[in-house]
C-alpha cells in the first residue's frame, strides 16, 4: 500500500513528538487512526476522546502518546470493507485509493491512501485502461473520470453515497456575497490569544505535509 502523507519523513515520530509528550489530534478519529498506525505508535499508546461522554479515569491519557478526538466524515465512513472486496472481484487488477479518513480496516486493504490532491495525482500516473476505485467526495471520483476518459474510474461503494451535503450549503451565490462584502459583514473576529494558538496548529502541520 502506498501512504501519501508524512511520506516525505523518515524522523516523522520525532517531529510529532518533539515539543511534547502528546499530540492532542482533532476532529476525525480514522485520520489519527491511521496517522498513528503509518508513524508506528503503539494502540496501547493511543486514547479515544470522546468529548459527549467525558472520561472519569484519567489513566489512560496520561498514559497515552496520541489523543484521538472522537469525530469523523460521514462520507468517508460510508465505504467499507465490503466495497473493497466486491470491487476487487468484478474487477480483477483494480486500484483502489481512498482518503486517510476512512476507516481503518478499508485504509489497510487500498493499494494507495491519500490527501485530496494525492489521489488526483495517482489517478493521472495510472496508464491508460486502468480501472480504479476511489473512496472519497463524489465529486472529486466524477471530475477525475470526466477527466481520464481514457480510464475506467468509479467511487468505491458502487452507490454514488459518499456527497458532503455541508460542502453543497455553500452556494455561488453565498461566494459572490462574501467577496462583495468583504471587511463589511459577516467578519468574524478570532480573539489574538486564540489565533496565535491557531495558526501555530496550522503550521505545525504544515511543516508535517
Amino acid at each position: 500500500m502506498a501512504w501519501a502523507a508524512h511520506r516525505h519523513h523518515k524522523d516523522h515520530p520525532r517531529l510529532v513528538h518533539e515539543r511534547g509528550e502528546k499530540v492532542f489530534f482533532f476532529p476525525d478519529e480514522h485520520l489519527g487512526t491511521n496517522t498513528a498506525n503509518r508513524l508506528g505508535i503503539p494502540r496501547d499508546e493511543r486514547v479515544l476522546f470522546d468529548p459527549m461522554h467525558p472520561p472519569t479515569d484519567p489513566k489512560p491519557f496520561i498514559k497515552a502518546r496520541v489523543i484521538l478526538w472522537k469525530g469523523f466524515c460521514h462520507g468517508h465512513t460510508t465505504f467499507t470493507v465490503g466495497h473493497v472486496e466486491q470491487a476487487r472481484r468484478d474487477y480483477p487488477g483494480i486500484k483502489i485509493v481512498v482518503h486517510p479518513e476512512c476507516k481503518e480496516d478499508v485504509v489497510d486493504r487500498a493499494d494507495a491512501v491519500g490527501s485530496t490532491a494525492f489521489i488526483a495525482k495517482y489517478v493521472a500516473a495510472q496508464p491508460a485502461g486502468s480501472i480504479i476505485a476511489i473512496g472519497t467526495e463524489i465529486n472529486l471520483t466524477s471530475r477525475l473520470a470526466d477527466e481520464y476518459p481514457d480510464k475506467t474510474i468509479f467511487e468505491l461503494s458502487g452507490q454514488n453515497c459518499p456527497l458532503c451535503v455541508n460542502m453543497f450549503r455553500t452556494t455561488l451565490g453565498d461566494l459572490a456575497e462574501c467577496i462583495e462584502n468583504l471587511g463589511h459583514k459577516n467578519e468574524i473576529q478570532v480573539p489574538p490569544a486564540i489565533a496565535r494558538d491557531a495558526r501555530l496548529a496550522l503550521e505545525r502541520m504544515l511543516e508535517l505535509s
